[in-house]
């Protein structure tokens, strides 16, 4: 395919349509994940954990929600591999599905009174699968929108992808919601559950409609023409920006793993350690997400103007400071409390970092490793942060004998971790001049260039 063959006809056009597209992606993902994570907290542990007591059905439900993030990382090396090479609208279509198509499978999965052992490993099973492609998804999407951006707004445009993660919670929390006030509760953990999940598919048609329906990466189609695809990209993320990665792993833990905190461990905080009423923390999680969708453009136009390394450690500090007063808030079993902890946490810390995110870490890497690298460092980031802290958290939970002191020190102490390592990062504040030999190829060695296929 010739570069003049796929170049966008109209910039301003194809701009609006990709991050539309790649917002549709971001939102596919998240509505799984938190679909899956409220449902965790809710009842899973009666559907497919019936036999064990209610703390360690929850920890079993949260285990099978890690595994999904497990196979993230696996995911991101494939998918960005074949991004790199092949292009990213291709991969995205493919991601998309097997992300949707997973969650609509939760959704007719019989419970183990129906099938036994076989249905928590069918749940294994499609969160190994959601889990491969969500690990290719975030990197595809986001880099199509930043690859089509101005370079002085490519904080702006990728934060307008990530409005897709608030709205991924939004959406099937407002589900969850409205059937815990419509329904009785024998019937919601008996059957309703399932709603959520089969509704996913809508989303998912729209999601592929719309990308079946965009160019590919003009800064892909340069680079391809000029011959720079590497052979292996993920040698070359590894070997040449071992530090990059490194850094930028530590710096992703806290904007993922206490995005988690906020919403799914302290709905179970909330539901099972104070025994009180779900529907207040629910709705309160709402109102955080709609304002995090507000915030987010702003914090990403923001670390256009004063650097998006800045705006990120400012996010990180300021959930270190928030992290006891956040538990406090909780436990008030207040609605308002509950509102003003969650959009503090949500709306302004994780706002901050998420905002800015994007556009700092896809420009850590050139564009022919681009896909990979970024993929690496948002997977295991996000496995080592937010796959992990529902499980931690449960875990502090328990040895703390309910009481939330230990969960706030982990809050804390990965908060500090992640400004530390960004505080470190010397690339990623502005896009790579794609004219530029030395920023088209991590080496120049001639054996680790190849032709495209």
């Amino acid at each position: 395919m010739s570069e003049s063959a796929t170049a966008p006809a109209s910039p301003a056009g194809s701009l609006r349509k990709v991050v539309t597209a790649s917002a549709l992606g971001t939102t596919v993902e998240y509505y799984d994940f938190t679909l899956y994570a409220t449902t965790a907290a809710l009842v899973f542990d009666k559907v497919f954990f019936p036999n064990a007591s209610p703390l360690i059905g929850t920890l079993a439900a949260f285990a099978t929600y890690f595994v999904g993030y497990a196979a993230r990382p696996l995911g991101g090396v494939i998918f960005g591999h074949f991004g790199d090479r092949l292009g990213r609208k291709n991969v995205l279509i493919v991601t998309m599905l097997m992300m949707g198509l997973g969650t609509f499978a939760v959704g007719l999965l019989p419970s183990y009174s129906s099938i036994g052992i076989a249905a928590p490993l069918l749940l294994v099973l499609i969160r190994l699968v959601q889990g491969l492609g969500m690990g290719g998804e975030y990197g595809g999407g986001l880099l199509m929108a930043l690859e089509y951006s101005p370079r002085e707004r490519q904080g702006f445009f990728t934060s307008l992808v990530h409005i897709g993660t608030p709205a991924g919670v939004l959406i099937p929390v407002s589900l969850v919601a409205v059937l815990d006030a419509v329904l009785p509760s024998s019937a919601y953990a008996g059957w309703a559950w399932r709603l959520p999940f089969l509704a996913s598919i809508l989303l998912v048609g729209v999601g592929v409609y719309m990308r079946l329906h965009v160019t590919e990466s003009p800064e892909f189609v340069r680079m391809r023409a000029q011959r720079e695809v590497q052979s292996l990209p993920v040698r070359d993320v590894f070997t040449q920006r071992p530090g990059t990665v490194v850094l930028s792993v530590l710096a992703k833990i806290a904007e993922s793993g206490l995005f988690n905190i906020y919403y799914v461990v302290a709905i179970t905080y909330v539901t099972t350690e104070l025994n009180l009423d779900k529907r207040p923390v629910l709705i309160a999680v709402l109102i955080a997400c709609a304002v995090e969708c507000c915030t987010l453009p702003y914090f990403g136009a923001l670390s256009d103007r004063i650097g998006r390394r800045k705006v990120y450690i400012a996010g990180a500090l300021f959930q270190v400071v928030l992290a006891v007063p956040f538990f406090l808030l909780m436990q008030t079993g207040s609605f308002w409390g509950y509102v003003v902890g969650m959009t503090l946490g949500l709306g302004l810390g994780h706002g901050a970092m998420y905002g800015a995110q994007g556009a700092l870490f896809a420009n850590l890497y050139p564009v022919n490793v681009r896909y990979t690298g970024l993929s690496v460092t948002q997977q295991i980031g996000a496995t080592l942060g937010g796959g992990l802290s529902p499980l931690i958290g449960a875990a502090l939970l328990t040895a703390g004998h309910g009481h939330w002191g230990w969960l706030a020190v982990y809050c804390v102490a990965v908060a500090l971790v992640s400004s530390l390592a960004a505080s470190r990062l010397r690339n990623g504040e502005r896009q790579p001049d794609p004219s530029a030999p030395q920023e088209q190829a991590v080496s120049s060695r001639p054996s680790e260039r190849t032709s495209a296929p």
